[in-house]
């Protein structure tokens, strides 16, 4: 198995903003490595100091100390020409789009090959190829004022993607959309990082967006690294408070593979106990009455303003009949149930 290169290493990186005669630290000591073709998220609150980092990998704002390197070369003070060449091969998405209000979409699309002195010929071809990836390629005349958001950030990601760079910088880039539309987004972006072997580096405040793209994190709190490493592992065995808070708070979906064809002897159901049913050890009666085999997937606790609602999901499996007696059971201790399928 190959060894992944190295695109970008951070080495002791600071920040440090004067205010008010104080000196106020956005970031301290941050050391990383971020590889060649990976999707690599950094996750923490407001303020934590993640957009200022990501502007520090861009070469939009100077660290104070420290080093930044890209596939090798120091870039953290980089400027003139040296600064141009890079800020060429990279691209940025942003979270409010920052598109042309004046431009249609293909003219969006376009602006970074005209800042550039792309030929006419080569723009029209490019920004073909781009609006037919990100599928706008009907909407190429509209203004961004005719789309939705999720069509907004598609022409942002066609736009960043038009001088070919070797790695996209994503500041909270689905933070203003909702949740089908942010994975139709996290989707394209897992495409284009496939497809085309761009490096992904994104910042978020939400665990879903590291959990269904990336493949490394890192932690932020208070401007410091306060864990990092491959999403599986942290998942699996965080260490810091703030990594667990965010995996605690995080949502959970059943993998697909649990949902096998329909079946007799077999049923996977979303349960929903309130009140007494809570309380009733309902999954070890039908287990010992209908003589079935129950396999516990999923389970949370909704503190409601004025009630507690606890979900299971469970898969049930064994005779028909004692299927159908359990779901009778259910029905008659008051907890609901819902029969699951593919969506």
């Amino acid at each position: 198995m190959n060894k992944k290169k190295i695109l970008i290493e951070v080495t002791n990186l600071s920040k440090i903003y004067p205010y008010a005669g104080k000196q106020i630290h956005a970031l301290s000591s941050i050391s990383m490595q971020i590889d060649q073709q990976d999707i690599y998220g950094i996750i923490g609150l407001s303020g934590a100091g993640k957009s200022t980092l990501i502007r520090c990998l861009a070469g939009l704002v100077k660290p104070s100390e420290g080093q930044i390197f890209f596939h090798g070369e120091e870039i953290g003070q980089a400027k003139g020409n040296t600064l141009q060449q890079f800020h060429r091969r990279i691209g940025m998405i942003f979270q409010h789009f920052n598109l042309f209000s004046s431009r249609t979409v293909a003219e969006n699309v376009a602006y970074p090959l005209e800042i550039a002195g792309v030929s006419v010929d080569v723009q029209r071809e490019r920004v073909h190829e781009l609006l037919q990836l990100v599928g706008l390629l009907s909407k190429k005349n509209a203004h961004p004022s005719a789309l939705s958001g999720g069509e907004k950030q598609r022409v942002g990601i066609a736009r960043a993607l038009a001088n070919h760079p070797e790695v996209l910088f994503c500041d909270e880039a689905t933070s203003a959309l909702d949740p089908k539309t942010t994975k139709e987004i996290l989707d394209l972006l897992k495409k284009v990082n496939k497809q085309l072997g761009i490096t992904i580096v994104l910042i978020t405040h939400d665990m879903e967006v590291i959990k269904r793209i990336c493949q490394r994190v890192a932690v932020i709190e208070a401007g410091t690294l306060v864990e990092e490493g491959l999403v599986a592992h942290v998942f699996a065995d965080p260490q810091h408070p703030t990594t667990k808070q965010f995996i605690q708070g995080s949502r959970h979906e059943i993998p697909a593979h649990f949902f096998k064809e329909a079946s007799e002897n077999r049923k996977l159901l979303r349960l929903r106990f309130k009140g007494s049913s809570a309380s009733e050890p309902v999954i070890s009666q039908i287990v010992k009455i209908y003589r079935l085999d129950a396999n516990i997937l999923l389970g949370w606790i909704d503190h409601l303003q004025t009630t507690t609602v606890g979900t299971l999901v469970i898969e049930l499996s064994g005779p028909a009949e004692g299927i159908q007696g359990a779901l009778h059971y259910l029905t008659e201790q008051q907890v609901h149930y819902e029969e699951l399928t593919p969506c």
